[in-house]
């Protein structure tokens, strides 16, 4: 029996599909939510620098649990995995909304975000071997761009809700939504999401051995990955209060040209995914993403500093640009690991995407105090760069009787 005979019927395999990644959604407001109360707060006496390291502590979570949330993966499949991660990272997010609303201070707020982040360490992982388990080599970089909405789209409900309902209702009631978030992410998941049977490695390597001892292959994504997720992941954080705080907009105004560059980059990397299907490369568009990135930021450092107009409408392209080569990343790496390591290696490129960002956070947060925004926006720009020479070539194509219409 071929990967193919194991498929479901196209209708069932995209309702699954959309159940993951409504799932993975949870991850995004688990890690990102308290970003979008950063404004709020900020104008309530919290510093920019300590906003930062709370920003930053739900991806210390969520660093530390990918492995061991892949190796169960792993072993136990998606389903029953998926459901304990989801009520961890429920208990997380609703503790954290209760610390926001009773001012319980930095450290009940800072464990809240960690459990949060704790949780969240599975849904991704997950949702990257559904993809690959349920859907033929020729469909899995349009249908892992669709599952990889679930970061903009998060992005987008988080920014469209929490800066207005914080303006006026409190961090508090705004800390809420990524609760919300979650049980919906709990239902979608008890509600369709079941395990997949996942095609063997695309490397030259015996079924069930270590991939990473087969090629470097996998090292050099995960090394490529880390660089390029550093605008991202300043974007994400520092977007809105460079709109709210640096040029005076609304928090209405600021959520709504958010909500509109993580719409435009959902629909980037279903572009990217797609394009990576009709070139039969994942890494050949990394490289061509890698440079827009790269400009994008430039032109964004640049037009800043000058006080221009068009430093929004290039905030929106560099959004679109930096986030655009994950999907394929991740497809990449689940299609070379197999069934036996998707788990763990999903879980180490998680991790070194979340290292990078548990890092960079604080530090950017304390250089746009001293020094302002232009600054960081033109150090992110330099690290799209510095992956190009990194991203490796295309192994071997999965082989034809499993690539299906």
């Amino acid at each position: 029996m071929t990967h193919d005979d194991t498929l479901p019927s196209p209708a069932r395999r995209w309702a699954i599909l959309v159940c993951a990644l409504v799932a993975a959604m949870t991850a995004t407001a688990a890690t990102s939510g308290f970003a979008y109360a950063i404004p709020e707060l900020h104008t309530g006496g919290m510093s920019l620098s300590t906003a930062g390291t709370l920003a930053a502590i739900p991806t210390v979570g969520i660093t530390v649990s990918l492995v061991a949330w892949g190796a169960a993966l792993d072993r136990f499949g998606e389903r029953r995995v998926l459901i304990l991660s989801l009520l961890v990272t429920l208990l997380g997010t609703a503790g954290a909304a209760v610390a926001v609303a009773t001012g319980a201070g930095h450290l009940a707020l800072g464990a809240a975000l960690l459990i949060g982040g704790l949780g969240s360490g599975a849904a991704n992982g997950a949702s990257g071997r559904i993809v690959v388990g349920f859907f033929p080599a020729n469909q899995r970089g349009t249908a892992m761009g669709i599952r990889q909405m679930a970061q903009p789209l998060g992005i987008a409900v988080l920014a469209m809700t929490m800066p207005p309902i914080a303006a006026h209702a409190g961090a508090g009631w705004a800390m809420a939504v990524p609760v919300v978030v979650t049980v919906i992410g709990l239902i979608a998941t008890l509600a369709g999401i079941h395990d997949p049977v996942l095609p063997p490695s695309t490397l030259d390597a015996a079924p069930g051995t270590n991939p990473y001892r087969a090629s470097s292959y996998l090292w050099r994504i995960h090394a490529a990955s880390l660089l390029l997720v550093i605008g991202q992941s300043m974007l994400w954080t520092f977007a809105p209060a460079w709109l709210i705080i640096g040029h005076g907009w609304s928090p209405v105004s600021a959520g709504l040209i958010v909500t509109a560059s993580q719409v435009v980059a959902a629909f980037g990397r279903i572009v990217a995914g797609r394009v990576s299907d009709v070139w039969g490369s994942r890494m050949k568009p990394i490289r061509v993403i890698a440079v827009l990135a790269a400009t994008a930021l430039g032109l964004l450092a640049l037009t800043d500093e000058l006080h221009s107009a068009a430093a929004v409408a290039i905030m929106v392209a560099a959004t679109v640009f930096t986030v655009a080569d994950n999907g394929l990343a991740f497809t990449a790496i689940a299609e070379a690991a197999g069934a036996a390591w998707s788990g763990r290696a999903l879980g180490l490129q998680n991790t070194a995407q979340y290292l990078t960002m548990s890092a960079t956070t604080p530090v950017f947060g304390r250089l746009i105090d001293h020094a302002g925004y232009p600054l960081v926006f033109a150090i992110s720009a330099v690290a799209p760069l510095l992956a190009l020479p990194i991203v490796p070539g295309d192994p071997r194509p999965e082989p034809a009787e499993q690539r299906v219409v």
